[in-house]
């Protein structure tokens, strides 16, 4: 137990479903027992964890606030056993007004609440909506040892007025150690970024870190976990494993530097592994927390359903996924052979479904309408649509979730028909580019993330990944939107889309301009599908920190010529003072 030289702290890196107070307490309750059992002083758990997160409106509820403060007071009441604290995240309303808080309960109260104060508005968050400004407050006293709880964004410092420096706060009144519970979503290459912020939090202040993050997968964001804890000295104290629940005690001891510890040590998933395992964890959860009791998709021989139904498989485990080939005229024998054999690889329930009488039967119908008029991609679309009502019946019939698999190069410029690109549930592939699809699918033959539940070693058909893609023609577009190579494409999409660049700026970088002006055109005029789109993990952060948000009715073009510059001459500035006399 704690004196004035040990804290043992206990770090809960769980999986809380929004919304399910009463489930994300029990889980709370089962933490704190182990955390009892290893005899620790404190449990920690992750940012607004009672409720979920993120909650988004959720949270604007009486009901729901109410729900979670009863619970927040159970849990509370149930520390007078003389066990482990508790730090735990919860909304809380204060005089009106609603916060993001973390809640110490400890000797049978809420022995100190700390509010967050940097509320970010950014990327897929929005918390300046729904949550009250907190104010800048000292460390809390957890046995003896005084803690600074800055929460998540609390720790990201921005040059900014609007941005208080919690941490440099904290250092001054007396914190000796700083714990920072977070609802922190995967992106690549989010890891060392974490580790960057920390680090120089840890300089700045001179004080050891425990960041502690939450796992699991909601509605389009996968959160990975990924917790690590730094000594004072900046070294890695311990990390633990990224996208699986874990609860590790560690023992804190003070000594002339200050606190520190030393724990376990997990490898860091990152890079296409870890978007491997982000897809895996992502569909898993959106399956299990929505209720489904398992999915089915459109297997074409190809490589967009040949991941996808690897992903489902590790997911959800082979007798969950149903495979379906719908094949039509057009169909080639050498795609039929490798479904067929993708699906006895991952030992998958697999049907095949001839479309032909069906398609036939949608242009007898429409005969009369269509009488003298050509034959177009029209009818060339009649077999995704008819595709895609097929998988549908399928779906409703079974009750099973209808995976999406279409991959981000052809869903951003609008070529995602076939074999359930845009209908159904959840695509877990919505923000992999076409080049990763590959390489990801590559990657599987040879290794798969712990806890996945499909066959270990080759499960995709060599064929389906070295056969080369051919872009086939979809709706509104005509022989001369064909695509360009999927490396060149995704080189301009990730420009593009990531960092928005102009279509000047990327042609000086050597990419033919006509080709350019033709992607910029068909991502423009794509906006609409994607709306339509179904939802999927994300795992791209923008270079602005920000998801993209254009309007479908949208007359501007970039015309691809070099940006004017502003002329500085014509604008009349004012002084602050002057503007302030003006405005009274």
């Amino acid at each position: 137990m704690a004196d004035s030289k040990h804290l043992t702290i206990t770090l809960a890196q769980l999986n809380p479903v929004v919304g399910d107070v009463a489930g994300n307490a029990a889980k709370a309750r089962a933490a704190r027992a182990q955390a009892k059992a290893d005899g620790a002083d404190l449990l920690v758990l992750s940012e607004l964890f009672i409720a979920g997160y993120p909650p988004e409106d959720l949270v604007l509820k009486p009901a729901f606030q109410a729900a979670c403060r009863a619970e927040i007071e159970a849990l509370a009441r149930e520390t007078a056993d003389g066990g482990p604290a508790v730090l735990i995240g919860t909304p809380w309303v204060d005089e009106g007004r609603l916060y993001n808080a973390c809640a110490l309960l400890d000797g049978g109260r809420i022995a100190a609440l700390r509010f967050k104060v940097n509320l970010p508005n950014y990327g897929v968050f929005d918390e300046k909506r729904v949550f009250a400004r907190g104010p800048v407050s000292g460390p809390i006293t957890i046995r003896g040892v005084r803690v600074g709880i800055p929460i998540c964004e609390d720790t990201w410092i921005e040059e900014s007025t609007e941005y208080e420096n919690v941490v440099e706060c904290l250092a001054e009144t007396g914190a000796e150690i700083l714990i920072v519970p977070n609802g922190s979503p995967y992106t690549r290459e989010k890891n060392d970024m974490r580790l960057s912020v920390s680090v120089a939090r840890v300089a700045e202040s001179g004080l050891p870190l425990i960041y502690l993050n939450q796992v699991g997968g909601q509605d389009e964001l996968v959160f990975d976990g990924s917790s690590f804890a730094l000594n004072a000295d900046r070294s890695l104290a311990l990390q633990l494993p990224g996208f699986v629940e874990n609860i590790t005690t560690v023992r804190w001891t003070k000594g002339e530097g200050g606190w520190s510890c030393k724990g376990p040590v997990a490898p860091v998933l990152d890079g296409d592994k870890g978007n491997y395992a982000a897809c895996v964890l992502g569909l898993r959860d959106y399956v299990g927390k929505t209720g489904f009791p398992g999915v089915l998709l459109g297997v074409s021989g190809g490589i967009d359903s040949a991941l996808c139904a690897a992903i489902a498989v590790d997911a959800l485990g082979a007798d969950k996924v149903r495979g379906i080939m719908l094949p039509f005229r057009f169909t080639a024998q050498e795609s039929l052979d490798d479904a067929a054999k993708l699906a006895k690889a991952l030992g998958i329930q697999y049907d095949v479904l001839p479309i032909a009488q069906a398609v036939q039967g949608f242009e007898d119908i429409l005969k009369p309408v269509f009488a003298g008029r050509e034959r177009d991609v029209t009818e060339e679309n009649l077999q995704a649509r008819t595709r895609g009502v097929l998988l549908m019946a399928v779906s409703n019939k079974f009750g099973s979730m209808l995976v999406t698999t279409g991959n981000k190069s052809e869903m951003s410029v609008g070529y995602a028909t076939l074999y359930g690109d845009m209908n159904g549930g959840f695509n877990p592939i919505k923000d992999i580019y076409k080049t990763e699809v590959f390489r990801l699918s590559t990657l599987r033959n040879s290794w798969k993330p712990d806890g996945a539940l499909g066959p270990s070693g080759e499960v995709i058909p060599p064929n389906i990944i070295t056969r080369p893609p051919t872009a086939e023609l979809r709706e509104n577009q005509t022989d001369q939107d064909s695509l360009p190579p999927y490396d060149v494409l995704d080189a301009i999409l990730e420009r593009l889309v990531e960092r928005e660049n102009s279509v000047a700026s990327i042609v000086s970088e050597g990419f033919d301009s006509d080709t350019v002006a033709r992607i910029a055109r068909l991502l423009n005029i794509a906006e609409y599908k994607r709306r339509q789109a179904a939802p999927g993990v994300k795992v791209t952060r923008k270079n602005f920190g920000r998801d993209r948000r254009y309007p479908i009715v949208n007359k501007f073009r970039d015309t691809g010529k070099a940006l004017p510059e502003p002329d500085h001459a014509l604008v009349t500035r004012s002084g602050r003072g002057s503007a302030e006399a003006f405005e009274g």
